[in-house]
């Protein structure tokens, strides 16, 4: 069976949109709810950042209420770009009823379920005025830092509440923490030389780089923190002392404390190492997003979760190692919520969503714009 709300998920999919390259699928996007009489902007970000469109926004009115009230807005994100893949993206669904992708790429449910969803809730919502107005706004290069949501000017909506769509678990799961993401650069500089011939005069930068990353601790460094390296490069040939090595990695923390005593730490190490091997280093830090933890009085929570209950899904209160969009929404003061989408294996050739997943966020989405409609937000 195929219906439009599938079918437009595979061309979304089919459609190459990797971070830099959403040029193609925002036009996609923009044609879809431009059908629907709906007005889309799309902001500068494309100017500015690395992403190859700008994020796209689109508004759809509620009912007017019966004493003439203002019924409000929610806010609806998914982001638009995937991450680099080789080779163009062919979907199928199989006798499971499961999109897989049917060469070695990625699927790009990642977060192209999450715009198909958005995209079926906006030709209902035109088609049945909801009882609050919808703001969908559809963001680029999610994949490499949040660059697009960063990018937005958050006080173009009109929403006080908001969801993202974009956690790779069970629908169910809302995601109440999410940690700070501190990426971390360095550069050692030593000596090249003949490696057969005047070794003595050479001081490696690879294995300067190499003790610093030796004595880390990386992998899960307790329950709600992590640390990796995650590139090393460096050297001209086999036969030259290597007079430069380039590392980067990051630590993610729910404790925004531990996150700094950990890149500290990395930072400690790289400095002792390249003293011992007599190179120098030049080290960059940079933090990627701010974590948060969603209190009990959060209105988006109470949504989700009244939500959930009536589509017939156990809510489940959940923290993450990812960040997401609502990170950075977050730390502009929204009150704005992770929701699991119900695709798995992102970011890896065996990423699928289960059909029955679109249909079951688009009822959880429907059903929290009826439950904003009879609560106040």
């Amino acid at each position: 069976m195929k219906t439009e709300k599938t079918s437009r998920f595979v061309r979304l999919c089919e459609t190459t949109s990797p971070t830099g390259e959403e040029r193609a699928v925002a036009d996609l996007v923009t044609r879809e709810l431009q059908a629907l009489g709906l007005e889309v902007t799309e902001d500068g970000a494309a100017g500015t950042t690395i992403a190859g469109a700008g994020n796209l926004l689109a508004r759809i009115p509620g009912a007017p209420k019966a004493d003439g009230e203002d019924p409000g807005y929610l806010m609806f994100c998914a982001h638009l770009d995937t991450v680099p893949h080789d080779g163009p993206i062919e979907v199928i669904l199989d006798e499971n009823g499961i999109y897989r992708s049917a060469g070695p790429t990625i699927l790009g449910a990642d977060n192209k379920a999450a715009v198909a969803v958005l995209i079926e809730l906006a030709v209902r919502a035109v088609s049945n005025p909801p009882p609050v107005g919808i703001e969908l706004l559809f963001t680029v290069a999610e994949e490499q830092g949040l660059i697009g949501a960063g990018a937005f000017d958050q006080s173009q909506l009109l929403s006080k509440v908001g969801f993202v769509l974009d956690h790779a678990t069970d629908v169910g799961e809302v995601i109440t923490s999410a940690p700070t993401h501190i990426g971390i650069e360095a550069r050692f500089a030593g000596v090249e030389a003949h490696a057969g011939l005047m070794p003595e005069a050479g001081r490696s930068a690879i294995v300067a780089a190499a003790r610093a990353v030796s004595e880390m601790k990386t992998g899960r460094i307790d329950e709600g923190t992590t640390a990796n390296i995650g590139v090393i490069n460096g050297g001209t040939s086999g036969n030259v002392v290597p007079g430069a090595c380039y590392l980067a990695g990051e630590a993610r923390s729910l404790d925004p404390v531990r996150v700094t005593e950990v890149i500290a730490g990395m930072t400690d190490q790289m400095v002792w190492a390249a003293s011992e091997a007599g190179c120098e280093v030049d080290i960059a830090t940079r933090k990627h997003f701010t974590g948060y933890h969603v209190d009990d009085e959060s209105a988006a929570l109470r949504l989700a979760e009244a939500a959930l209950a009536v589509t017939g899904h156990e809510p489940r209160r959940i923290s993450t190692g990812g960040g997401s969009d609502a990170n950075v929404f977050r730390e502009r003061g929204m009150d704005c919520l992770l929701l699991a989408n119900g695709t798995y294996d992102n970011h890896t050739h065996q990423e699928s969503v289960p059909r029955r997943n679109l249909g079951a966020m688009l009822a959880v989405c429907e059903e929290i714009v009826q439950q904003a409609g009879n609560q106040p937000c």
